[in-house]
């Protein structure tokens, strides 16, 4: 969804997060690796808290501590942000498969 904001038009989309324990290291760390590969800046975050962290920093998205079955949000600027916020929800839809997305 595109939308727009004080700095300027930007992708949004929303996910639920499926994995068994929630978000932990491992889809951190793929989520992260994901994200990096996109010029746009990237934020995310769990339905029950209002802070936008940034998608590509492990530590940030392992602090998030999202519990199964909450919604993650997602939402990016710049020019691939469309790439980016579908790459990430293909990702968590499907349970951060052990294959390069």
């Amino acid at each position: 969804m595109l939308e727009t904001s004080a700095n300027g038009p930007f992708v949004s989309g929303k996910v639920a997060l499926v994995h068994a324990v929630g978000m932990h290291a491992r889809p951190a760390v793929k989520l992260t690796k994901l994200a990096k590969r996109f010029q746009a800046q990237i934020s995310i975050r769990a339905s029950a808290t209002a802070d936008w962290i940034n998608a590509k920093s492990v530590a940030k998205v392992m602090a998030l501590r999202a519990p199964p079955n909450s919604t993650i949000e997602i939402k990016a600027f710049g020019e691939d942000a469309d790439a980016a916020v579908a790459a990430l929800i293909e990702l968590v839809s499907a349970d951060f498969p052990d294959r390069d997305p």
